[in-house]
């Protein structure tokens, strides 16, 4: 495991995504380009960014083996294109057995390197679901969850990718080594948005320490989702570095070691962690 060792400068890049996969993939192609031009060597998109449509089973029809398909290629040449560390949103990946490979897909995080590699994934673990009257979530009903923790090394240290949903369950943060920096590509809807977006964001930076990268969707979609926005990159003391409210756009800010440094010593929380097991906690 490295740390990270430079400043560095990550963006955040916000959209409202279409039903026309050639037309979000020129908008994220607009938007990462101009993130490299100013500056950013770590740049993410937001969850669903190739895709959000009428039908569900049209992002199932999408779906791509891993380590091949349009959607793919055009994320890895745009961070060969760039010569930065992309993080793709999320693409819909092809399960490769079991009973729901033709009817449901996995909602994927993929780093690229700047070479065009695809050095990390990561299968979205927690799938949202959400009922409030007209306004309903369903993720299970297309896609499958994901199993296994998404980690990633680099000149920004030390990576944990996550999904959206995957913000409300801390222990996933915490699985495996600390991460320098916390990835969260989403499409948070307005109503949870509004509640508890930056609530969590800034929960997760402080509670381990670490920079948080968030890219989200925003404004009405054409099936009637109305996404947050409010891209922000958070620092590990919980304050916000960069936010990017309505409309697309980026969210830019520069990553310090410095500032991991002096918050992991003036509050050395992650060392002075304890996990309590059955045997030894006494009953009431």
């Amino acid at each position: 495991m490295s740390p990270m060792q430079q400043p560095l400068m990550a963006a955040a890049v916000q959209m409202s995504s279409t039903p026309d996969v050639a037309q979000n993939l020129g908008e994220a192609r607009r938007w990462v380009h101009e993130a490299a031009r100013a500056g950013a060597t770590l740049i993410s998109l937001p969850e669903y960014f190739c895709w959000i449509g009428d039908d569900e089973k049209e992002r199932v029809a999408l779906a791509e083996p891993f380590g091949d398909g349009p959607i793919q290629h055009a994320l890895a040449a745009l961070a060969r294109d760039t010569g930065a560390w992309l993080i793709g949103g999320t693409v819909p990946i092809k399960p490769s057995q079991g009973p729901q490979s033709g009817t449901h897909a996995y909602n994927t995080a993929l780093l690229f390197d700047p070479s065009g590699q695809c050095t990390a994934r990561y299968d979205k673990i927690h799938l949202f679901s959400f009922n409030q009257g007209a306004e309903q979530h369903a993720e299970g009903d297309t896609m499958v969850g994901g199993d296994s923790v998404g980690t990633a090394h680099g000149p920004f240290g030390t990576l944990r990718l996550s999904v959206c949903y995957d913000l409300r369950f801390p222990e996933l943060y915490r699985a495996g080594p600390a991460a320098d920096v916390l990835a969260v590509p989403a499409a948070f809807t307005h109503t949870t948005g509004l509640a508890h977006w930056e609530l969590l964001l800034r929960a997760r930076a402080v509670e381990n320490q670490a920079f948080v990268l968030a890219a989200g969707q925003c404004g009405m979609h054409s099936n009637g989702w109305r996404t947050f926005g409010h891209s922000m990159i958070v620092g590990p003391w919980g304050d916000v570095l960069a936010r990017h409210d309505d409309g697309p756009g980026i969210a830019l800010a520069t990553l310090d070691p410095a500032r991991l440094d002096e918050a992991r010593g003036r509050l050395p929380v992650l060392e002075h962690r304890r996990i309590a097991t059955p045997s030894t906690v006494t009953p009431l």
